[in-house]
């Protein structure tokens, strides 16, 4: 088990109670019994250790033995994820990357040519996603709360764009589109050390002329994959490990 993230804090007297999903992992996968122990996650990211107080036929009660230290922060500002909703599955494995590259936040949303739409039922994928993220980092060993929002319309987006800005006005954001819009590196881009940086993908039709103009003239920066026109899941994986690995190794960039 590299991690076992909580998803409450212990209570007063410092126990936990795990039922449901968490209680299987523990009781019927990892088999373990009162007394023994485990590593684990606060939501607000310290490190502990859980032993096994008590189980019954539903659930698990442990206590925290010690280690609540907070894990150092991130070197790198936050990556957010702006996706197209695309079809079928493909939701799922952007999501499962994000949480396992540490991206703090993911937002779907509908764009011009999305092949599917806000559903009713969306409240079922939602918590699916949840539930894929929390795995991911129980997997990866990723220390960042990945977030994932309600999906949005195009509208909504951009309201939350500018909400973005509000709060980290150094905030870069970056369209990543099958054209050759770009006009600068992506070196060029992040050497000006952003609060922020938001990726924003479009789906499997990629982004229409006007929308495209749109994220321009909210104040988004184009770049290119090249010649290679990605899948969007994929477009979604590159996007990130292109940024995270420059933004990790930007003190040894060699300036000419």
């Amino acid at each position: 088990m590299k991690q076992f993230i909580l998803n409450d804090k212990p209570d007063r007297n410092g126990q936990v109670r795990l039922e449901g999903g968490d209680y299987h992992y523990l009781v019927r996968v990892r088999r373990l019994a009162p007394g023994e122990c485990f590593p684990a996650l606060l939501p607000d990211g310290a490190e502990v250790v859980v032993r096994i107080c008590s189980v019954d036929s539903q659930t698990v009660t442990g206590e925290i033995l010690h280690g609540e230290n907070s894990r150092p922060g991130s070197p790198l500002p936050p990556i957010i994820l702006f996706q197209a909703l695309p079809k079928g599955e493909k939701m799922d494995i952007i999501v499962r990357q994000a949480a396992e590259g540490g991206l703090t936040e993911v937002v779907p949303f509908v764009s011009e040519f999305s092949a599917v739409k806000i559903e009713k039922s969306g409240g079922q994928k939602f918590s699916r996603w949840e539930r894929i993220i929390k795995e991911a980092r129980q997997q990866s060993g990723s220390g960042t709360a990945t977030v994932i929002r309600q999906p949005l319309s195009i509208d909504g987006l951009f309201t939350h764009w500018e909400q973005i800005k509000i709060q980290q006005p150094g905030v870069l954001g970056l369209l990543f589109h099958h054209l050759p819009l770009a006009n600068i590196s992506l070196h060029g881009y992040l050497d000006n050390s952003p609060e922020a940086v938001v990726l924003t993908i479009g789906p499997e039709g990629g982004f229409s002329p006007a929308e495209a103009e749109r994220f321009l003239a909210a104040g988004f920066k184009p770049f290119t994959v090249g010649g290679t026109i990605l899948r969007t899941e994929t477009a979604a994986l590159y996007a990130q490990a292109a940024v995270r690995i420059l933004l990790w190794e930007k003190d040894s960039w060699e300036m000419k």
